[in-house]
């Protein structure tokens, strides 16, 4: 028998064993060693609307569960585009996310982006809102049929803000005048945040954005809500109608969430995942959204990639509907 055939066999088998080892050590020293630096979570619209309050409030509660640092950084712009594209641009090392929305599926197939949500990897999703329609506490209209039959007689005329052309409240009033006949002049924002100033300076009639994004002004009775867009009434607003109350069938919204460029490693996937988890269950988490009337919808990865698979084809279908591809 010749030994040293076998040493270098048995050498052999050790070796690869010990590669093995390695091999899954390493997978498990990145996971171990994430984060070593603070993460960066891209909001891709002005401050002072709800994505970035909540993604704010989202930072600040993970500070338990997260030993580095949230940092919230706002790249407004193109209805969300350009923070996204940023975003889906970085190395896929777990250390640049964004917040997203459901301008995320509608981007593409209006022709204001070149991604899609194919482009990104789904963390968590930790929101659902409704759109509603918002004027000044002194405007002439009381109610939602007021504000449309306003609108009517001077088809072009109601200026309705939104957070930008291609944005969820651009498709909420567009698809309002649609199921209407109605013709509006939309005006975009950089956000939601900015219409609802512009809206306070007399510069449009009204906005179509989320309760939430109007529930600070709403409470200081300088502005009042005419409807809402969604199955039922809204916890908090009980005493503004539906548009399905007023014969209109339409329920329109936006969700929020956090998500990562494609292929991030598993292990980091998995710790963002968890940590994300724990951190939308924080009760400072969720007070800060019961306090802004942000509603809670949790789903992990796949649950969020569904939801965004589900309104890709649905906005698709609505943009062949109202032409609204540029």
């Amino acid at each position: 028998m010749n030994m040293n055939k076998t040493r270098r066999g048995a050498m052999g088998f050790v070796a690869a064993g010990a590669s093995a080892v390695l091999m899954g050590m390493s997978g498990w020293a990145v996971a171990a060693d994430f984060p070593a630096r603070q993460i960066e979570l891209i909001v891709p619209f002005q401050p002072g609307g709800g994505t970035d309050g909540v993604a704010r409030a989202f930072g600040e509660a993970a500070r338990k569960h997260i030993p580095q640092s949230v940092v919230v950084i706002n790249k407004p712009g193109a209805s969300g585009a350009i923070g996204w594209t940023d975003m889906i641009n970085a190395r896929p090392d777990g250390y640049k996310l964004a917040v997203v929305t459901v301008e995320l599926v509608t981007l593409k197939p209006m022709g204001l982006a070149k991604f899609s949500y194919d482009d990104v990897q789904p963390i968590i999703q930790f929101n659902a809102d409704p759109a509603a329609i918002t004027v000044r506490a002194d405007a002439p209209w009381n109610t939602i049929e007021e504000f449309l039959a306003a609108s009517k007689k001077d088809p072009g005329k109601m200026g309705v803000g939104n957070a930008g052309n291609g944005s969820i409240w651009h498709f909420a009033a567009t698809a309002l005048g649609d199921k209407t006949g109605i013709q509006f002049n939309h005006i975009p924002f950089q956000g939601a945040g900015p219409a609802v100033l512009a809206l306070m300076g007399g510069h449009v009639d009204a906005v179509a954005v989320s309760p939430a994004e109007v529930a600070q002004q709403l409470q200081a009775g300088k502005l009042k809500m005419l409807t809402v867009m969604a199955d039922q009434r809204v916890k908090n607003f009980d005493k503004v109608p539906t548009l399905k109350e007023k014969g209109i069938d339409l329920s329109i919204g936006t969700w929020r969430g956090i998500a990562g460029p494609k292929k991030l490693p598993t292990d980091v996937l998995n710790y963002l995942k968890a940590a994300a988890k724990k951190t939308v269950d924080e009760p400072a988490f969720q007070e800060v959204l019961a306090k802004q009337n942000l509603g809670f919808v949790y789903a992990d990865d796949q649950g969020f990639r569904n939801q965004m698979m589900k309104d890709a084809t649905y906005f698709a279908d609505l943009i062949k509907l109202l032409d609204m591809k540029n």
